[in-house]
């Protein structure tokens, strides 16, 4: 299984075709806001004609009702992962699994469900002063991913610095997604809580998402090849 997540951080439909041209087999990419809404919801349909596997990255936060319909109807594009907001509350969050489940097509694998817990950009002051949350961010990841795993979610968004954590608490079989990977030397723009993906992986960290370090890079095929080896070394 791949552990690599690409982000597919552009704003047009042949920007991401002719990267995608790039890799000589089917990979794992990112979907988020940018794209979606810069393209609508063919450009998910059309990536996943093309043999690749994708991780819908919406976020979706509201009342339960509402959170359940969104998913209902992303249920039936197939991808492979959503996520929304633990942020919204248990109830919202099985409404949401609700949602995947009623959803998808029948005889197709409903995707995995997962929680974002405190984004990555998100420093423990802007926690504790912006948003009136107390204590660290690690124990409030931590609380967000304990939720989760009631309402039934399959895995969290979190940070590398969280994994560890995350699966003590709820277990090796509950997914960890980890956007802030960089290589080493590489900028780390707007994230905080970021890491190389060697220490992902000394982290058991399960996934990792790349954006910059491979889309900006002169070989991303090379470059993917790489670190998707740095993020399974030792891996079972």
């Amino acid at each position: 299984m791949s552990r690599t997540i690409i982000a597919l951080d552009f704003s047009t439909k042949d920007e991401v075709l002719d990267f995608l041209k790039m890799f000589d087999e089917p990979v794992y990419v990112k979907i988020g806001m940018e794209l979606t809404y810069a393209c609508g919801l063919d450009i998910i349909r059309e990536v996943k004609e093309m043999g690749h596997k994708i991780f819908l990255d919406l976020k979706l936060h509201d009342i339960p009702n509402t959170v359940k319909g969104g998913m209902k109807n992303l249920a039936k594009l197939g991808v492979d992962i959503v996520n929304c907001h633990c942020g919204g509350g248990i109830a919202m969050m099985k409404a949401a699994k609700e949602g995947i489940l009623e959803g998808t097509p029948e005889g197709q694998q409903p995707a995995k469900l997962i929680g974002v817990t405190i984004l990555t950009s998100t420093s423990q002051e802007a926690l504790n002063e912006e948003l009136g949350i107390s204590g660290k961010v690690i124990d409030t990841v931590v609380h967000y991913a304990e939720n989760a795993k009631k309402a039934g979610l399959d895995g969290v968004v979190c940070s590398v610095h969280e994994a560890k954590a995350i699966h003590e608490a709820c277990g090796s079989d509950f997914l960890t997604v980890t956007p802030g990977i960089r290589l080493a030397g590489n900028s780390a723009d707007d994230q905080k809580r970021i890491a190389t993906p060697e220490y992902a992986n000394e982290q058991g960290c399960d996934m990792i998402v790349v954006g910059r370090s491979i889309t900006k890079a002169e070989d991303p095929a090379a470059t993917y090849k790489m670190i998707e080896e740095a993020v399974s070394y030792g891996r079972v």
